[in-house]
């Protein structure tokens, strides 16, 4: 049944594209060469059973080799025939099964032509730990298991990891998070409306439909889809009809999404961050500049490097981030903004070759120099090249501290905003505009999810974006030389609104002295969650706070005579659900009203911004370094 109809499925989150085990076509992904010694056969639909019974059905990949073998594991949702190939990421299983890996490519449960009933996040500690020790007592397997995969089959390695599995050795995770409320779901209390939707209906909801064999459900599915801009402009968000609100069978879990739209026990059950003692093995974690994910990848390495659950795990952690959104990893044919193109062939994703590097050292203990101490290697785009530090943030990361400054014009007389490195020691008008949730701040690009056509990602100029009376902006003066600014953004944002809850975002930007403005990073918070995002309190309309907006990390070499930005607003549609204003629960109704905002940057009030800038001296490399 699920054959028959998954043409239905486009290429989504994660991928459920339709790949393939070999290039189509000379220059097509993925390429051919490379492959190891060993021969391989193909076992599908081999099954599982997990401890409630349920059984699950995988692919594997056995090489030719009468020598017991590691096990290489993939659990997904989105089909294990597309292994994530798709579009222009991992190689084949059976190109990694070449060089003498027993590959495992696993159905989730409810999920392709798994048994049991699909509910995201649920099932995947319990069953990624016994399918894990399943994988090991596979004949041939010499008992070490390593896994991989992105986005959500990045979230099954954390989540099995997570239940420390004895037979686990290792994890490759790419483009995933460390709480999937924080950073996931919502992001600084605000719900990710382009990424959660389009995602939602596009892929798991339509798969787990095949799966079940509701044909007529997957096929509305994947015609509503087809029209998420319009359906993203549907309220109130928990009677969304695509969904089938009244029918517990469809999408249960993404009305519990909206249900719990603080940090409650129902997300902190599968939080990561919460959970790393329990993960006693050594990670190699893939980013993109741009991805959807990448705040709680890089937590993550942060985290484990404080504090893995063993000496081994956080003596051997290693975080990779290139210029990429979610999805493609520079490939040609990824679909990414023509910025992000500038960084040529050494742009694209290493991550097959190191994988692959990671795995023989890991699990057949070569002595290959990818480990032994954390490591980052990240890209510094607009100088297009690799660079290597031991920590995150850099350790030699100069935090510098620019203040709001004008002259109570801004929203009005247009862009007089300045940062300045000097706090403001004279009363100065505050800035204002007006915001009305009903014509929202259009997104240019940003750090969204999962493909062009739907989620926001990448660098875009913003200059007609800043033509909009409700997006203030604040500059400094052209930069006298290159600086490289690399690390994570933080605004303190003293504002007052008029309602009771409200938005604001921040926004990193780049300004060449064309007057072309380029987005390195964003970040939001909703005001009831300025203190908490377990315990959201109101505000008193008309009384300032200070809020503190963390926009993600960037890496960028701002040229000699470019200006630095900072865009504040209260909207990014539809990277985020705009607020209504109204202070009611989220998602319960479709009431909105406009709100007068009001930006203070006195001496009472000193609105900033803390940049990471990067001391000049290493020059980098211009290729990706697999080991040291």
């Amino acid at each position: 049944m699920f054959a028959a109809v998954a043409a239905l499925v486009v290429s989504g989150c994660g991928g459920s594209g339709t790949g393939g085990q070999q290039a189509s076509a000379p220059g097509a992904w993925p390429p051919a060469t490379g492959r190891g010694s060993c021969a391989v056969t193909k076992q599908e639909n081999v099954p599982a059973t997990m401890r409630d019974g349920v059984v699950l059905k995988a692919d594997v990949y056995r090489p030719q080799t009468t020598d017991p073998v590691p096990v290489v594991l993939m659990r997904t949702q989105y089909g294990k025939a597309a292994a994530q190939i798709q579009p222009s990421r991992y190689q084949t299983p059976d190109w990694f099964a070449s060089h003498c890996y027993l590959v495992v490519v696993q159905d989730i449960r409810g999920q392709g032509a798994s048994g049991g009933t699909f509910a995201e996040f649920a099932h995947d500690r319990t069953d990624g730990y016994d399918s894990v020790e399943w994988a090991a007592a596979l004949p041939g397997s010499n008992g070490k298991v390593g896994m991989y995969g992105s986005s959500y089959v990045g979230a099954t390695q954390w989540m099995a990891a997570a239940e420390t599995p004895p037979h686990l050795t290792t994890i490759v995770p790419a483009n995933t998070s460390s709480d999937y409320y924080d950073g996931w779901t919502y992001e600084g209390g605000a719900f990710r409306l382009a990424f959660v939707e389009p995602w939602a209906m596009d892929t798991i909801a339509t798969t787990a439909a095949l799966n079940r064999g509701d044909t007529g459900t997957a096929k509305q599915l994947q015609a509503d889809a087809a029209e998420d801009t319009r359906w993203m402009g549907f309220r109130p968000y928990q009677q969304f009809p695509p969904m089938h609100p009244g029918d517990p069978a469809v999408a249960p879990w993404f009305f519990d999404w909206i249900r719990h739209s603080t940090r409650d026990d129902y997300w902190k059950q599968w939080s990561i961050r919460d959970r790393y003692a329990a993960v006693k093995v050594p990670v190699l974690d893939v980013e993109g500049w741009y991805d959807a994910f990448l705040a709680g990848g890089v937590q993550n390495f942060g985290g484990m490097v404080s504090g893995g659950g063993s000496e081994d795990a956080r003596h051997n952690q290693r975080l990779v981030i290139g210029p990429w959104d979610h999805v493609g990893w520079g490939r040609p044919g990824s679909g990414v903004s023509a910025p992000m193109l500038n960084g040529g062939p050494a742009g694209n994703s290493p991550i097959n070759d190191l994988m692959l590097a990671w795995f023989d050292h890991f699990l057949k203990g070569k002595d290959n120099q990818v480990s032994g101490q954390p490591r980052v290697d990240y890209f510094l785009m607009g100088a297009n090249r690799w660079k290597t530090a031991d920590a995150w943030p850099l350790p030699n990361t100069r935090w510098t501290t620019y203040y709001l400054s004008g002259d109570g014009t801004l929203g009005i007389a247009g862009r007089a905003g300045a940062l300045t490195t000097s706090a403001p020691k004279d009363p100065q008008h505050p800035d204002h505009y007006y915001y009305d949730p009903l014509n929202p701040v259009p997104s240019a690009g940003g750090h969204s999810c999962c493909g062009a056509s739907t989620g926001p990602q990448g660098p875009f100029d913003q200059y007609v974006v800043e033509q909009r009376s409700d997006v203030l902006t604040y500059s400094t003066d052209p930069l006298p030389a290159d600086t490289e600014l690399t690390g994570p953004t933080e605004v303190k944002l003293w504002a007052a609104s008029t309602a009771p809850d409200t938005d604001f975002t921040a926004k990193l930007v780049a300004v060449a002295p064309d007057g072309s403005s380029i987005n390195l990073n964003n970040g939001i918070i909703r005001a009831a969650f300025r203190d908490s995002l377990d315990n959201p309190t109101p505000i008193v309309p008309g009384q300032p706070y200070q809020y503190t907006i963390k926009i993600w990390p960037t890496s960028y070499l701002v040229k000699a005579g470019t200006r630095i930005r900072v865009e504040i607003s209260s909207s990014d549609y539809p990277q985020y659900a705009p607020n209504p204003n109204t202070g009611e629960p989220f998602g319960q109704s479709a009431a909105t009203q406009g709100a007068t905002q009001t930006i203070l940057h006195d001496p009472d009030h000193p609105s900033s911004v803390t940049l990471p800038i990067i001391p000049a001296g290493d020059s980098g490399k211009s290729e990706f370094p697999l080991t040291r």
